[in-house]
């Protein structure tokens, strides 16, 4: 199985982007990661929040396989600590799918069709963090998962 991270506009933090790719790197040593950055929309000005959403929407949808398993990150979704989430990934893993697909979406959220799309959510908080720091989040968890699925002491230091 591969899994997806996809996540809309760039991280401008150099400190922020050391953390998120020394732990990509780690992951890779569990499983195969890609992390895709989908660009910011241009001229948002001019567009409502609907039509950011309804664009930003065409092109999450537009980088995705038939058979993946599309997970967001939403503040609505289901929490669930990390040994939970290591056991949701398991679960994953056992289905047979070829590719899980999670999605950090833009400030305001996922189109219709996106969440039609969607197999779950997952909120890693109550709070808000910024979607550049959600990154990080993420796939620090990913990799705390592996660890935990692996029975290193990593969950634990």
């Amino acid at each position: 199985m591969t899994i997806k991270l996809l996540a809309i506009g760039k991280t401008d933090n150099k400190l922020l982007q050391g953390l998120i790719d020394d732990y990509q790197k780690r992951l890779g040593f569990y499983i195969k990661f890609e992390f895709e950055i989908i660009p910011d929309l241009k001229k948002v000005k001019n567009l409502s929040e609907e039509q950011q959403k309804q664009k930003e929407g065409e092109l999450i949808l537009g980088k995705l396989n038939a058979t993946d398993a599309l997970i967001l990150l939403d503040e609505n979704g289901k929490q669930m600590d990390s040994v939970g989430f290591s056991n949701y990934l398991q679960k994953h893993m056992n289905s047979g799918i070829k590719q899980l697909v999670f999605v950090i979406g833009g400030p305001y959220g996922f189109s219709p069709e996106v969440y039609a799309k969607a197999l779950g959510k997952i909120s890693l908080s109550k709070m808000t963090f910024s979607h550049q720091m959600i990154r990080l989040f993420i796939i620090e968890q990913l990799y705390r998962g592996f660890t935990i699925l692996k029975n290193e002491p990593y969950h634990h230091r």
